[in-house]
């Protein structure tokens, strides 16, 4: 708990440097191309329509989901992925590719995989703001439902810097933990309810995976269906026990080896 609190601390303290640190990442990450900052909507864009014509028409046949047309259904969940997608990827590796860069500055190196994941939360924004738009000329109004989604975007935040506190140490220390976290991700695509709807044990299953809560939250926010947050009231226990126990694991593990990290370089 002590190395929870300490990196709860450092986290705090060097906000203002996470504000910074994530926006040069941001710029940094798109200096290279003509368009900028519009390639972390296009690629988002191009990668939607291909799920929408495969899952939508090709699988499904054009049929909806409880009532909504597959395209919104998939579009309100999959906002959520390319964060989640990239943030995890990023942050794991983040510790280790920095090394030098780290060596050279003093800053909590807790932040490292923070600030990363905050650089990713940007264009996280910019497209759900595009999608929320298109939803509004399909007919799904920004309703009271939508107050939720600040809440499910701060849940999204301490998940993925929860998580990241392990796999960035573990990935520093054996890089071999890199490949486990890219195979994981793969996974996570079809073992979350992104493009296919669980019925039956297989539900419950993967509602073991927190990001099924996330998901679920930000389609009943921007479709406007239900409280999510209130109705599913035991879910959401579950959800912050887990990132709780994420982050007591995550904050033990780097205060733990963090004075060593220049020796795995």
């Amino acid at each position: 708990m002590k190395s929870m609190f300490t990196v709860i601390r450092e986290q705090i303290s060097s906000f203002y440097l996470i504000r910074r640190l994530s926006i040069f990442e941001m710029k940094s990450a798109n200096n290279n191309n003509y368009l900028g900052m519009l390639w972390e909507i296009i690629n988002p864009m191009i990668q939607l329509s291909i799920f929408w014509f495969v899952f939508g028409f090709g699988i499904r046949g054009g049929q909806p989901v409880d009532g909504v047309p597959f395209v919104y259904w998939m579009l309100s969940g999959m906002v959520i992925w390319f964060f989640v997608n990239q943030s995890i990827l990023e942050a794991s590796k983040s510790i280790y590719t920095r090394l030098n860069f780290i060596a050279k500055m003093s800053f909590p190196m807790s932040v490292i995989p923070t600030y990363v994941i905050v650089s990713k939360f940007y264009s996280h924004i910019m497209l759900v703001g595009i999608i929320t738009i298109g939803l509004q000329f399909a007919g799904y109004i920004i309703s009271p439902y939508f107050i939720q989604l600040p809440y499910f975007m701060f849940c999204t935040l301490m998940l993925l810097i929860s998580l990241s506190l392990v796999t960035s140490t573990l990935a520093t220390i054996v890089r071999d933990v890199q490949m486990i976290v890219q195979s994981g991700v793969r996974m996570l695509l079809y073992l979350t309810p992104l493009l296919w709807v669980p019925s039956g044990f297989i539900k419950d299953i993967m509602m073991i995976n927190p990001l099924y809560y996330i998901v679920e939250g930000y389609r009943a926010s921007m479709l406007g269906t239900s409280w999510y947050l209130v109705e599913n009231i035991q879910l959401t226990i579950y959800f912050w026990v887990v990132v709780l126990i994420l982050l007591i694991i995550g904050s033990f593990l780097h205060v733990r080896f963090r004075s060593h990290f220049v020796d795995y370089l």
